[in-house]
């Protein structure tokens, strides 16, 4: 090896440089192997400077404005997610406005699910719904929403039985709230 980071010709010399590097010390008999260690460790303090101060500049970079260094504004105007939840907003909202006359249980905005509480239909009595809603991706598609909905009726003895669903009803669910997410989108693109 050659250069001012080799250590120099001979045996002896070598055997010195490699005792040396192994615990640290110089060897204090060849100048140059002084420094090695002095440059070496200056160097590597130089370039973890330069790389915190390049990531803490980029990180500030895509915090400001509109969509800062990645972007990220660009892609919330167009409905793939909000700065606060993991899901898209669009659907999001569309979900709460459309089914705003369930009372909600609980919602999940980084999950994206919404459990809405039971609701007994006041023209049928004994018959009682509960709906819950999964987004399911950060982009406005049809296949990024799912909504089941549960339906219990009241037999002889007073007790609540599960009884089956129409599928249409979770597909109307599903597209009244897929048509409020288009209009939301729309609305926003236009202004």
């Amino acid at each position: 090896m050659t250069g001012a980071f080799a250590p120099p010709d001979g045996l002896n010399c070598r055997l010195e440089w490699s005792l040396a590097h192994k615990t640290g010390d110089r060897v204090g008999r060849v100048g140059h192997f002084g420094s090695y260690g002095d440059s070496l460790m200056g160097f590597i303090r130089g370039a973890s400077i330069v790389v915190i101060a390049s990531t803490l500049a980029l990180a500030g970079c895509a915090q400001r404005g509109e969509g800062g260094l990645f972007n990220r504004g660009a892609a919330r105007t167009s409905g793939s997610a909000d700065a606060t939840i993991g899901v898209n907003a669009f659907l999001w909202r569309a979900a709460l406005d459309t089914l705003s006359f369930l009372p909600l249980e609980s919602a999940d905005p980084w999950g994206g699910i919404l459990n809405y509480g039971w609701v007994e239909n006041p023209e049928a009595p004994g018959e009682r719904v509960k709906t819950t809603v999964f987004i399911l991706d950060t982009r406005l598609r049809a296949d990024a929403l799912n909504v089941t909905v549960t339906r219990e009726v009241r037999n002889a003895e007073g007790n609540w039985v599960a009884a089956p669903v129409s599928p249409q009803t979770e597909a109307d669910l599903k597209n009244a709230i897929l048509t409020r997410a288009r209009q939301l989108n729309l609305a926003t693109i236009n202004n």
